[in-house]
């Protein structure tokens, strides 16, 4: 008798459908596990024989099983088959009986311990998201993954937290419990925010900022040690707008792939703010590894990444990020193929001057084209000791700047009605061609500002983006020149 129990290999950003099959035969008492599974895949046969103990499964010393995963060409990883694997020898030893319509309708994810409890396994969102695509309706998952897999409505979640709940829920025949109930449970990244009032000063970099969270533009701050680079990098968070459902499950299922999910948590409402040390590795901000998963770009999607000291980055890090910067996805290459993570972020780079510099710098580590993609290079000043001393007064605060961006938003969600883009920074030159129409004035101070600036075809179609903001912020229909002044002047030459 042959058993087929459905599970699921993650594989990048998605799952793919594995099929465990699990045969008997008569023979010296033997377990075979077949499917290009790696170590932990084939360790099961030991979790799995001892979690059955546990419960006081009785089975014949004659028997051979074979566990078969299926397809075979692709690379197994990971224990979370052991819970499929337990079930389907449970159902092959005659100890279970289960119905084939509730079978072909339930997938089976998690990992077991050696006394029978289910522990916690990653991807279940993406799990949860092939099970909707297929039509699998059930998905039984460990209880501490329940809240994340029920992120995804349309399936019955069924948690269970040791391999005996597994008999009580089949031991009578009875089709699994309806608790398809979503989950509206938010998980925080304890992120310290600042509110922008308590920043002295630096109203060019307060402006440059609120622009940015409005169109989705990349920032490098570039001032002396302490000028408050950081202060306003944490400010920033304050000022942008709440993830929609679409984009909190896209975070949810990048840090469940990821493994970053705390405990019993379900649906990121939050968006991510990730802080890169610039002794990381290359690998460690695009990702990789031997089981390719999402470095810090993918973990910043929909959010920002934050460069600080973006000076001391290798030059070979710092140009890892060309592609995703330009095209808001990362795609990792191995023999078996290429898989594409989003990376979808605003970048946020602060920088000293070279006197300043940690490590003494013979020449620029970031080169021309990485400075062509950060829209906004502002030079922030330190601020004046009569401007720290005097007595406060009253200043914007993140609120009053958080209205005027969710503002221009939702100007740019009229404009690209009916288009997969969303925000001004995503805009192509075809794009810019039909949206952003420019007067004889606005495209007389381009050309001359092309010529004196040296502006790249980029650098020049970027600043066209940052204008189309700017009056946004004013719910301004067409392009001023004041809003490509403005544009140019965040166009500054920086010390690098």
């Amino acid at each position: 008798m042959i058993t087929q129990i459905t599970s699921f290999q993650t594989i990048g950003l998605h799952s793919e459908r594995i099929t465990v099959e699990v045969g008997t035969r008569r023979g010296e008492a033997k377990t075979h596990i077949v499917g290009l599974g790696d170590t932990a895949v084939q360790e099961s046969k030991q979790r799995v024989w001892m979690a059955l103990k546990s419960i006081d499964v009785q089975v014949s010393t004659c028997m051979i099983t074979t566990i078969n995963l299926a397809p075979a060409h692709i690379r197994k990883s990971g224990p979370r088959y052991d819970l499929p694997i337990a079930l389907g020898m449970l159902i092959s030893f005659g100890k279970l009986r289960i119905a084939d319509e509730i079978l072909t309708k339930t997938a089976y994810i998690g990992e077991l311990a050696l006394d029978g409890s289910v522990r916690h396994v990653s991807g279940i969102v993406s799990a949860a998201i092939a099970c909707k695509k297929l039509g699998i309706t059930h998905l039984v998952v460990p209880a501490i993954n329940a809240a994340e897999a029920m992120v995804i409505e349309g399936i019955t979640v069924q948690p269970i937290s040791h391999i005996r709940d597994l008999l009580a829920l089949y031991e009578e025949g009875k089709p699994l419990p309806s608790i398809c109930v979503p989950s509206t449970t938010i998980t925080p990244l304890n992120q310290s925010i600042v509110d922008f009032k308590d920043v002295r000063g630096q109203a060019l970099a307060k402006r440059a900022l609120e622009i940015a969270a409005a169109g989705g533009h990349n920032v490098l701050l570039s001032g002396t040690p302490g000028s408050g680079k950081t202060l306003l990098a944490r400010a920033f968070m304050g000022i942008l707008p709440p993830l929609n459902q679409v984009e909190a499950i896209e975070v949810t299922q990048i840090y469940s792939v990821a493994n970053r999910l705390p405990a019993n948590s379900s649906l990121m409402t939050e968006r991510p703010f990730r802080v890169v040390h610039h002794t990381a590795s290359a690998i460690s901000i695009v990702g990789g590894g031997r089981e390719p998963g999402p470095g810090e770009v993918s973990l910043a999607h929909r959010g920002v990444l934050f460069l600080d000291e973006l000076a001391e980055f290798p030059v070979q890090v710092l140009e890892v990020l060309r592609q995703p910067l330009e095209d808001r996805t990362i795609t990792i290459t191995r023999t078996q193929g290429s898989i594409e993570f989003p990376a979808d972020f605003i970048l946020i780079a602060a920088m000293n001057p070279a006197k300043f510099s940690v490590t003494p710098r013979k020449q620029s580590k970031i080169s021309a084209p990485l400075l062509d993609r950060i829209d906004l290079r502002i030079d922030v000043q330190p601020v004046h000791i009569d401007e720290l001393q005097r007595t406060p007064v009253a200043q914007e605060d993140t609120a009053t700047i958080k209205e005027r961006v969710l503002l221009a938003r939702e100007q740019q969600a009229k404009r690209f009605t009916g288009k997969t883009i969303q925000l001004n920074k995503q805009m192509s030159v075809r794009d810019i061609d039909e949206l952003c129409p420019l007067s004889s004035d606005c495209s007389d101070l381009l050309r001359r500002a092309t010529e004196s600036m040296s502006l790249s075809a980029r650098a020049y179609h970027r600043t066209i983006k940052v204008a189309r903001t700017i009056a946004d912020l004013v719910c301004s229909e067409h392009i001023a020149l004041s809003h490509i002044a403005e544009a140019l002047q965040y166009r500054q030459k920086v010390e690098v």
